[in-house]
């Protein structure tokens, strides 16, 4: 049976370390409780968390905030080059990563350390060095909030777009993402060019590429690079890398020479959000409890009492910025609540 308490804090349920309150407050460990929760009296305004990694508080939570803390790891089925693993939502996505090489199990050594839930993977379509989630994902199971009914979503249901998927857009707060399966590779298929991958390699002397290598790498290079949550309240990068078309791309060059620029396959070009924030001049600025990281200009950062409406503000400075820098639009990775 859930219990539900209130004027929780939830300080300690987001990385941000943002002080603000749940009017009432659950945690679900079952199917059957997080329907419960569900169908509460408190459940007419809501919100769903997991490890909190990707939102900003900007206030108190007038409704439910139910917590997934749903668990298990488990294989599924197997061929002679694949391996489907089944992990519930609220497994920590790192831990699940380090399960997979601890157990041979290839396609996600290059996600080792991005923050959050294994629940949210999909619904942000996460990747990093040249990864994202849509290309280990099997299916998942979601628990209808309307109806409390359980549906199965494949690959093409999802709608994955480049940290997107209809989990953010069609069918935004309609589903509680309940399991992920994950096809995975017995043989692995090494990616190293992305990034600074093959060159940490190199200074780690590695002679023998892994799964685990490579783990190890991208761990040294983001923590080389990004505020640990636990010392520095962070969601980790806060916008996305903006894409734009090829005649822009070469306009911008002819005014910033250096600008880098990523072609895709469609033909437009992805600009590192990173750069242009650190070319605006925002790299490391500070204003009282709140700031820019002075390393990693896409990451901003709460440096002990800031609150989220300042942030929240912050974020929107830096977008006008860019804007009439660039003429570029900078989104939010993160949601802001």
């Amino acid at each position: 049976m859930i219990k539900i308490k209130e004027n929780v804090s939830l300080a300690h349920h987001n990385t941000f370390g943002i002080e603000a309150k749940a009017k009432y407050f659950g945690v679900f460990r079952t199917i059957a409780e997080l329907c419960t929760g569900l169908q509460s009296n408190q459940a007419d305004k809501l919100l769903l968390l997991g490890g909190g990694s990707n939102i900003l508080l900007t206030q108190d939570f007038d409704g439910l905030v139910l917590k997934n803390e749903l668990y298990g790891i488990e294989k599924t089925k197997e061929d002679e080059h694949h391996i489907w693993v089944n992990a519930k939502a609220g497994e920590n996505w790192h831990e699940f990563v380090l399960h997979c090489i601890a157990n041979d199990w290839a396609g996600v050594e290059n996600l080792s350390l991005i923050p959050g839930t294994v629940g949210a993977a999909p619904m942000q379509n996460i990747g990093a060095y040249g990864i994202e989630i849509k290309e280990v994902f099997e299916e998942l199971h979601a628990i209808e909030i309307a109806t409390g009914q359980l549906h199965t979503f494949d690959k093409e249901d999802c709608q994955f777009a480049y940290r997107e998927s209809i989990f953010k857009t069609a069918l935004k707060g309609q589903y509680v993402i309940t399991d992920v399966t994950f096809k995975l590779n017995k043989n692995p298929q090494f990616n190293t060019s992305y990034g600074a991958i093959q060159q940490t390699l190199d200074e780690m002397g590695v002679k023998e590429l892994s799964i685990k290598a490579i783990s190890d790498a991208v761990i040294q290079i983001r923590q080389s690079k990004l505020p640990d949550p636990a010392k520095i309240g962070n969601s980790g990068s806060f916008f996305k890398n903006p894409v734009i078309g090829p005649i822009d791309y070469e306009g911008l060059k002819v005014e910033f020479s250096d600008i880098p620029g990523y072609k895709l396959p469609d033909g437009n070009i992805k600009v590192p959000a990173a750069w242009l924030i650190d070319k605006a001049g925002w790299k490391g600025k500070r204003f009282g409890d709140i700031g820019v990281h002075k390393d990693q200009p896409l990451v901003l950062v709460n440096y002990g009492r800031g609150k989220g409406k300042a942030i929240e503000q912050l974020s929107i400075d830096i977008r006008a910025s860019i804007a009439e820098k660039f003429g570029i639009e900078l989104t939010p990775e993160v949601n802001i609540i």
